[in-house]
């Protein structure tokens, strides 16, 4: 074995100025490298929209919402569905339950008016996954406080400390001409990237929400926020004790037409930049095939001398790994670098009102990595087959019949 990976490695660092071969041998290392740094690349962005995107929706919408199968509004606390929810909290320490009311709502500065969604939150300040999202004032959930997003604040021209007034929708249409409205003070600023949200929600404390919307002391459901990302056995935990009118809902279920459509871009996306990293492999076999080709002389005397045919499948095998272990880690390389510059410098940028977010995002997954690592050394070694069984059926007295 030690022989014929030094006979590989010679023949792959061949420097002679007649050695096309060795030349070819290394545009396939090239060549496969490329391959696999898209292969990893493209598997890194496709996961860094799906983690961008579901940090960014779990953010607002909590892990999981306990609501009424009706819609209907909740008795603040009631006994069964608190008990649960202490149970719950006690099994996972690091859950965070907030009570919550949300409805539709105007705000009104000067002659301007815009629809809003209204969000009620017990507590002091907002989750920490919104607080994060803070880019002006802070996510205190004080008295008369609201919380906007940058794009509402753009375009009434708002900042922190002005005032502005909320009314409740469906009081503007009752006959008796009693409004419920609140003047609030903007005590926050977020920005998400996710323009339906950034345009729409707006955030302040429970007992203002419930004022405004005329829910005294009922609440819209509880939301549990979870720092593990196994939500889903949580979920389903919590709906095997609760009973009719609650039911449990996931973000990822509420949103499971773009989580859809995300899953069925990500095969034609791995699959079409595949075809790179198998065109590499046809390089392989082109490569190796010429060394064969262009070492036959060399093969016959190493037969003559009392190499065996199995030495020679050996030295062949050793190439073809050699090439595809070399390769991979030089694609690695390649997109390891390029993630960085991306993650650090966002060097391309995208339509935030589109894409949720103003750059490529780029997460690497190192499961994903060896399993694409594994591929092209795999790929590699099968693809120097053809070019084994060529060399092994070399002939001594044939390959040295003009020497």
């Amino acid at each position: 074995m030690k022989l014929s990976i030094h006979l590989a490695l010679r023949y792959l660092r061949s420097s002679g100025r007649t050695s096309f071969s060795s030349f070819a041998g290394k545009l396939s290392i090239i060549g496969l490298g490329v391959g696999i740094a898209a292969l990893i690349l493209t598997a890194a962005i496709y996961k860094g929209f799906e983690d961008t995107i579901s940090n960014k929706i779990a953010g607002f919408d909590g892990h999981i919402r306990i609501q009424d199968f009706l819609g209907r509004p909740i008795p603040n606390n009631p006994s069964g569905l608190d008990s649960i929810l202490f149970d719950f909290a006690l099994k996972h320490p690091d859950a965070q339950i907030k009570s919550f009311v949300q409805g539709p709502a105007m705000m009104r500065k000067g002659l301007n008016a815009e629809g809003v969604i209204l969000e009620g939150l017990n507590g002091k300040e907002l989750p920490a996954a919104l607080n994060k999202i803070i880019i002006d004032g802070n996510g205190q959930l004080s008295e008369r406080t609201i919380i906007i997003g940058k794009r509402l604040a753009d375009e009434y021209q708002l900042i922190v400390g002005d005032p502005f007034v909320v009314f409740d929708l469906s009081s503007m249409m009752d006959i008796t001409g009693m409004k419920r409205l609140t003047q609030f003070t903007i005590g926050g600023i977020f920005h998400s990237g996710l323009v339906e949200y950034d345009n729409s929600m707006v955030y302040t404390r429970i007992e203002e929400a419930q004022y405004l919307l005329n829910m005294n002391e009922e609440i819209s459901g509880n939301i549990i926020y979870l720092n593990n990302t196994d939500f889903q056995s949580s979920a389903e935990e919590i709906e095997s004790h609760l009973g009719y009118p609650y039911y449990t809902l996931t973000w990822k279920e509420k949103h499971h037409t773009l989580f859809k459509w995300l899953a069925v871009q990500k095969l034609p996306i791995l699959l079409i930049f595949g075809m790179i990293a198998l065109v590499a492999i046809v390089n392989i076999i082109s490569a190796l095939t010429m060394i064969v080709l262009e070492k036959i002389r060399s093969i016959g005397s190493l037969q003559a001398i009392g190499l065996s045919r199995r030495s020679i499948i050996s030295l062949f095998l050793v190439k073809g790994t050699i090439i595809g272990l070399v390769g991979s880690i030089f694609g690695l390389t390649l997109a390891l670098f390029f993630g960085w510059l991306q993650m650090k410098y966002h060097i391309l940028s995208i339509a935030e009102d589109i894409y949720f977010m103003d750059h490529i995002p780029v997460s690497f997954d190192f499961s994903q990595i060896l399993i694409i690592i594994i591929f092209g050394i795999t790929c590699s070694l099968l693809a120097s087959l053809w070019p084994t069984n060529i060399a092994s059926r070399v002939k001594p007295a044939v390959a040295l019949r003009y020497e």
